[in-house]
């Protein structure tokens, strides 16, 4: 999996790494079970601290994402609570979408948006007609 920081970015490098790999999961590029990178590899490889790196590998541990087994390292270990996401997702898409409505983006416009997007995940998300 490659991994790309944009240094110049507003964004915190970890949550970059966070987000990377969550993308990374939906789009199947790394799967349940697959090993992520080393902490001291990833960071070499990327080139930034190791607290970064290990920073973005608690908040996946904690949003549970991964496990971290000793022998292995970090994994992919799928394990939300459907219920706790959906909610987060009802909160974060308010905001995303009084942006939009501020903006005059019709309701079709973002309908055409989730679907292309949606489209992306297609291996970890059914459509349902």
């Amino acid at each position: 999996m490659l991994i790309e920081v944009d240094f110049d970015s507003d964004e915190a490098i970890y949550i970059q790494l966070c987000n990377q790999i969550i993308m990374g999961i939906a789009t199947s590029v790394i799967r349940e079970g697959d090993s992520l990178p080393s902490v001291r590899q990833l960071a070499e490889v990327i080139g930034v601290n190791m607290h970064t790196v290990n920073k973005a590998y608690g908040v996946l541990k904690r949003e549970g994402y991964i496990s971290l087994d000793k022998r292995r390292g970090a994994v992919i270990a799928i394990d939300i609570d459907k219920l706790e996401q959906l909610e987060e997702m009802r909160r974060e898409l308010r905001i995303v979408l009084a942006r939009g409505c501020c903006k005059n983006i019709s309701r079709q416009e973002v309908h055409d948006l989730v679907d292309e997007i949606l489209d992306d995940y297609s291996s970890c998300m059914k459509r349902e007609e």
